[in-house]
C-alpha cells in the first residue's frame, strides 16, 4: 500500500541497505583521501574529463581532492561538504575531518552489526565528545610572550608544511608565511596577501614583497614611476561609446557625416575624461578596457592609466589602497581615492609588474611564488594557503597542541577512562570513538610505511607513563617528544576536526531510508 503514493520514478532504500549504502559511500571517501594524511602522505593526479579541458592537477590537498571528485552517494556529499567547511573555517585539516568522519561510521558499522541501536551510539559519542573536547582543552597551550608566541606560530606553519609540496623548503616558507601573517596585525582578512605565481626559477627563489604588486603594464606614453600617488578605482567602460543597442544600425550618405559621428564620440570620451580628472587623481586603474583615444588624454594630462585589472584584483586593490571602486564620477567630493607612496615597474623574472608601496592599508603584502611549472605552482599556492589561513585562524584563537598524533591519543585516553565509569551500552559507543581516534596516527605512521600497530602502542604506553607531549617521529619511524621536536598545530583546527567530523558521523548513522525523488516532468509542450 505503501508505495500506492509514491510517484513513478522515485526509489526508496529502507533500513539495513540505506544505512549500509551510506557507510560504505561515506568509508569509500575517507579511504580515497587517507593515504595523503600526514608528513609521509602521497599525492593525487586529478584530470578533468571535460573533452575540451583535459588540464590536470597534482595534489594532496583534501578539500581540493573532494572537491573535484564528482559523488552520487548522498553520504559521501557530507563528507565532501564538512571537508570544505572546514577548508572555508581554518584553512587546514581537511584531510582529517574526512579521515576520522570515515573511521567513526566505520566502528558505527560494527557496532550495528551487534544490534545496538543508531540513538545508541549517537548518545554514547556526545557523551565521548564532550570528553575529548575537554581533553583538548586541557591538553592546549597559549604563549603570553610574543617572542614565544612567534616561535609557535613558525612551529604551527612547519607543521603544516610538512604534508605538502613545500615540505623540502618548509623553514624557508614558514618563515615567509608568518611574515606575512603578522603584517596583517591581527586582521584575518587574507586578501590583503597576494600570492603572485611566476614560473621559472625554483619554489627557493619565492620572496615576499613588502608593497602589492599588480601584474599589469602602464599605458602607452604615461608616467611609469608616481610618487604620492592619488588612486582612482574604476569599474567603468573606456571604449568610445559606440551604440551598444544590439542590432541597431546607422545609415549616413556621405563621409562627411561619418566625421562627425566619430567626433561626436570623442567628445563623449572626452567629456568623460576630464570628469574622472575632476577627482585630483594622478592615477586611474580601470577593471574594463581603456581604448587608445582616452589613452592618449590620460598620457596628455600626465596620468597613469592601467587597465584591465581583474575584477578580483580591483577589489582586493581598493581594499589595499584605502579607496572606493566607482563606476560614476559626478560626484568627486563623494568619492575616497586610495593612496600609496610610490607606484613602479619592477621585473619579476622575465616579466615587468607594477609595485605598489607604502599603501594607505600598511599591512598590504605580495608572496611571489617561483617554481618550475604550472602545476608546481597551483600546488605551491594551494600548501601556502593552508599554512596563511591557519595562522591566521591561530592569530584570532592563539591557544596551539602538539601535534604527530599526541591530542589524539591524550583524547582516546580520557574517552576510554570516562567509558569505564560510563555502564549500559553508551560506553562502547564511546569506545568505538575512541578507537576512531587513534585511528588517526595509525593512518600517519602507516602512509610512512612503518609498523602502525606498533608505534600506535608505544604512542599509549608513554602517556599512560605521564609522557604527555610524546607524539609520533615520522622521520625516525619511532615516537618522540613533540614539544622539542616541534611539532604543533592549532588549537581551533583540533577543535574544528573532533566536532565536525562526529556531528556529521552522527548525521550519517541517524539515516534510515534514502528517499531517490523523480525528477518533475514535463508536459508535451516541455512546461
Amino acid at each position: 500500500m505503501e508505495q500506492a503514493y509514491i510517484s513513478e520514478g522515485t526509489s526508496i532504500d529502507k533500513g539495513e541497505n540505506a544505512r549500509l549504502s551510506s557507510f560504505v559511500g561515506a568509508i569509500a571517501i575517507a579511504d580515497l583521501v587517507k593515504t595523503t594524511l600526514g608528513p609521509k602522505g602521497l599525492d593525487k593526479i586529478l584530470q578533468k574529463v571535460d573533452p575540451h579541458d583535459q588540464s590536470i592537477s597534482v595534489t594532496n590537498d583534501g578539500a581540493t581532492i573532494l572537491r573535484s571528485v564528482h559523488v552520487d552517494n548522498a553520504a559521501a556529499k557530507v563528507l565532501v561538504d564538512i571537508a570544505r567547511v572546514q577548508d572555508d573555517e581554518v584553512g587546514d585539516g581537511t584531510t582529517s575531518v574526512a579521515v576520522l568522519c570515515g573511521e567513526l561510521l566505520r566502528e558505527a558499522e560494527q557496532l550495528v552489526t551487534q544490534r545496538i541501536h543508531p540513538q545508541t551510539i549517537c548518545a554514547g559519542w556526545r557523551l565521548a565528545r564532550q570528553v575529548a573536547r575537554q581533553a583538548l582543552l586541557d591538553a592546549s597551550q597559549q604563549a603570553t610572550d610574543e617572542d614565544v608566541f612567534r616561535e609557535q606560530l613558525l612551529q604551527i606553519a612547519t607543521t603544516t608544511l610538512s604534508s605538502k609540496l613545500l615540505t623540502h623548503e618548509k623553514a624557508y616558507f614558514a618563515n615567509l608565511a608568518v611574515d606575512a601573517v603578522l603584517r596583517l596585525k591581527g586582521s584575518r582578512n587574507l586578501e590583503h596577501i597576494q600570492v603572485l605565481k611566476k614560473a621559472g626559477g625554483v619554489l627557493r627563489d619565492s620572496y615576499l614583497e613588502e608593497g602589492f604588486l599588480l601584474n599589469k603594464t602602464v599605458g602607452t606614453g604615461q608616467p611609469k614611476r608616481v610618487e604620492h600617488a592619488k588612486i582612482l578605482v574604476a569599474n567603468t567602460s573606456m571604449d568610445t561609446d559606440k551604440i551598444k543597442i544590439y542590432g541597431s544600425r546607422v545609415k549616413v550618405d556621405s563621409i562627411d557625416k561619418i566625421a562627425s559621428i566619430e567626433q561626436a564620440e570623442k567628445a563623449k570620451m572626452k567629456d568623460k575624461v576630464d570628469r574622472i580628472l575632476t577627482h585630483n587623481c594622478n592615477v586611474f586603474i580601470n577593471r574594463q578596457l581603456i581604448y587608445n583615444y582616452p589613452e592618449s588624454l590620460f598620457a596628455e594630462r600626465g596620468v597613469m592609466a592601467i587597465e584591465h585589472a581583474d575584477f578580483e584584483g580591483v577589489e582586493r586593490l581598493a581594499a589595499v589602497l584605502g579607496g572606493d571602486v566607482v563606476s560614476t564620477f559626478d560626484n568627486p567630493d563623494k568619492v575616497t581615492l586610495g593612496e600609496c607612496a610610490l607606484i613602479e615597474e619592477i621585473f619579476v623574472g622575465e616579466d615587468k609588474v607594477l609595485r605598489f608601496s607604502g599603501c594607505k592599508s600598511g599591512e598590504a603584502c605580495s608572496i611571489v611564488l617561483r617554481g618550475a611549472s604550472t602545476h608546481v605552482l597551483d600546488e605551491a599556492e594551494r600548501s601556502l594557503h593552508d599554512a596563511l589561513a591557519i595562522l591566521t585562524s591561530t592569530v584570532k584563537e592563539p591557544r596551539t597542541v602538539y601535534g604527530g598524533g599526541c591530542t589524539e591519543v591524550a583524547m582516546a585516553a580520557a574517552i576510554d577512562k570516562a567509558a569505564e565509569e560510563t555502564p549500559g551500552k553508551k560506553a562502547l559507543a564511546m569506545a568505538a570513538f575512541a578507537r576512531a581516534l587513534r585511528q588517526l596516527p595509525a593512518i600517519v605512521a602507516d602512509n610512512g610505511g612503518y609498523d602502525s600497530a606498533e608505534l600506535v602502542t608505544q604512542l599509549r604506553a608513554a602517556h599512560a607513563a605521564g609522557k604527555a607531549s610524546h607524539g609520533l617521529d615520522m622521520y625516525q619511524g619511532t615516537i618522540g617528544d613533540m614539544e622539542a621536536l616541534g611539532v604543533r598545530e592549532s588549537f581551533q583546527s583540533k577543535l574544528q576536526v573532533l566536532l565536525s567530523a562526529s556531528e556529521a558521523a552522527e548525521m550519517i548513522l541517524r539515516v534510515d531510508d534514502i528517499i531517490k525523488a523523480a525528477p518533475r516532468r514535463r508536459d508535451e509542450y516541455g512546461y
